[in-house]
């Protein structure tokens, strides 16, 4: 029998789960966790906010398909984690977070007054998958595989777990064997039933016009590669929630962009969909009509590894619980069993003529960056000039408001799983954290972000985060000076007539939505990172290249314009996404 602390313990479990990294800021609450992570292989990094460490464990997660773990210290570190549990569990990323608590003794129930203490465990409860309390060394090792379990099943999200700072640091005259998962989980894929895949199968073969629509559970499942295959099988075109955008190469003529009226009419037009590993949630108008067909016209498949999910907000035919990656392998071995040949010629005519308008609409949008020469340059021209300058698999992180928008709108994904943002939340500032996860997750890709000069306010320290842990990412400030998206919906409100005359009202007529200009590039160099100011849109190119060259993290503050920055395409559509469809 050997002397172990429960934060030793805690890091044994980890290694089993085949953790690599922690993302956390040191403190001496849970020094017996921390210490005993190089002794387990364990690499600690270290930002300089704990919401940071949040959203650097949610990206990692969900560019590597691993556990990704972060940990606060009791009271404040824990309160400051809070929002970025919100954020990755709301995006659906496998996330373990980690808590010091106060000593045992004082924690339950609190006698008042007790110093840099609240009730962590009820608090994270309501916006995590599960948050729950080891309050004895003896209860670790059955409370984090509690954890671990609900974090592998179902949808993705964050479990917490909070261990009071005495359990953590005190040795213990004990010796617990660490079990291997497949003990106490499930560790392999959910499989589907038979007769569901075969029924899927005909469906789909009979189909005049199918589509796949899919979700971040195909993500999730690294099941990218298989969404083509099956588009391809069955000549069908393919749509993605917004969270999924990353599962679908752009290039490809099935992939149908989020352009109305094209996806309208492609989502109306279905008279069978499959659905994979997608909520229909409200930024998929809940799959109701005008913006899908009626449920009593369009037969659907839903296929889910949460049974919650299934019907939920769109009525079924046939409900599948099943691993997305999983179905679509049965289902591409199924559909050999059958003839597609009589319905092909149809279904790739209009495939033809769907690619030729979305080609078109995307030339229409990219001729917004048609003045290279322009001071300040037109917001369009970052998404595209960064298509040209970085690799096909590079990582793309956005982060805004109008200039998620305009970002989202140019940019051409082309490798799965290339591009993150926080699609179902907008939270603001996360994406210097995600930025920096993904480059852990993939130190051999190139990483960039796109965000606003708003965004960037969040957590712009990140930067030396960068800095100190020799992370080559490139930030792109877009710098309007204004809450570019609020101001725009504030005009519209205050004055209509002004806006739509003019494209802005006069200065002094809006209402805290203007900034005074931070000079990003020299924060940035002041942080030891490299540092460019670029305001044409021919400057750009050359910009990022030095950028590339100096090996080095770097920021670029980009000034644009502000007007036609405010102006982002579609944000009539954004807002009436918030309203019921149909009501």
């Amino acid at each position: 029998m050997g002397s172990t602390s429960g934060g030793e313990l805690i890091v044994r479990m980890l290694r089993a789960e085949g953790v690599e990294v922690v993302f956390g800021i040191i403190d001496g609450s849970y020094g017996g966790l921390y210490t005993s992570l190089p002794k387990h292989g364990i690499r600690l990094v270290s930002p300089r906010h704990e919401a940071t460490a949040a959203h650097m464990a949610g990206a990692y997660a969900r560019l590597t398909g691993k556990l990704g773990v972060c940990i606060a210290s009791n009271g404040p570190g824990a309160a400051n984690v809070i929002s970025g549990i919100a954020v990755e569990n709301g995006e659906g990323n496998r996330v373990l977070c980690l808590t010091s608590w106060r000593r045992g003794p004082i924690v339950g129930p609190d006698r008042g007054g007790t110093y840099q203490y609240f009730d962590q465990v009820a608090v994270a409860k309501p916006m995590s998958k599960w948050s729950g309390a080891a309050r004895s060394f003896e209860r670790i090792p059955e409370v984090l595989r509690r954890a671990f379990r609900v974090a592998w099943q179902g949808r993705p999200g964050v479990v917490h777990v909070s261990v009071p700072e005495d359990v953590l640091n005190t040795p213990v005259e004990a010796d617990v064997p660490v079990l291997e998962p497949s003990r106490y989980r499930r560790t392999t894929p959910l499989q589907p039933a038979v007769e569901d895949v075969r029924q899927a199968a005909r469906m789909l073969a009979e189909a005049e016009q199918p589509l796949l629509h899919v979700g971040s559970g195909v993500l999730h499942s690294g099941a990218s590669v298989l969404v083509a295959e099956l588009a391809r099988t069955l000549e069908a075109p393919v749509s993605a929630s917004w969270g999924a955008r990353a599962a679908l190469d752009a290039r490809e003529k099935f992939a149908i962009p989020m352009l109305p009226p094209l996806i309208d009419e492609v989502r109306c037009g279905a008279d069978v969909v499959l659905a994979v590993g997608t909520r229909f949630g409200e930024t998929d108008w809940w799959g109701k009509p005008p913006y899908w067909r009626d449920p009593d016209e369009q037969r659907l498949i839903q296929v889910d590894v949460d049974d919650e999910i299934l019907g939920l907000n769109k009525p079924v035919e046939l409900a599948v619980l099943a691993d997305a990656g999983a179905f679509l392998e049965a289902l591409l071995a199924e559909l050999k069993q059958h003839d597609l040949s009589s319905r092909m010629p149809a279904r790739a005519e209009r495939l033809e003529g769907w690619a030729g308008t979305a080609s078109g609409m995307r030339q229409f949008l990219r001729g917004a960056a048609a003045d290279p020469e322009a001071d300040p340059m037109h917001t369009a021209f970052v998404p595209l000039v960064c298509r040209e300058v970085f690799r096909d698999d590079a990582v793309l992180v956005i982060d805004g408001g109008n200039t998620a928008v305009w970002t989202n709108l140019l940019h051409e994904n082309r490798e799965p799983g290339a591009q993150l943002s926080t699609f179902k939340f907008g939270m603001l500032g996360a994406g210097l954290g995600q930025t920096l996860g993904a480059q852990i997750a993939h130190p051999e890709r190139q990483v960039y972000c796109i965000l606003g000069d708003g965004a960037m306010g969040f957590h712009m320290q990140e930067v030396e985060t960068a800095v100190r842990n020799h992370l080559p990412v490139v930030f792109l400030v877009i710098c309007d000076k204004q809450w570019g998206m609020v101001k725009f919906n504030q005009c519209m409100a205050l004055d209509p007539e002004t806006m739509t005359a003019q494209r802005s009202l006069p200065p002094g007529k809006t209402i805290n939505s203007d900034f005074e200009e931070i000079r990003f590039d020299e924060v940035a160099q002041a942080m030891g990172a490299h540092g460019e100011r670029v305001s044409r849109g021919c400057d750009l190119k050359p910009a990022l290249e030095r950028c590339l060259a100096s090996r080095k993290p770097a920021v670029i503050h980009v000034d644009v314009d502000p007007v036609a920055h405010m102006w982002a395409p579609g944000l009539d559509i954004f807002k009436a996404m918030h309203q019921e469809p149909g009501a």
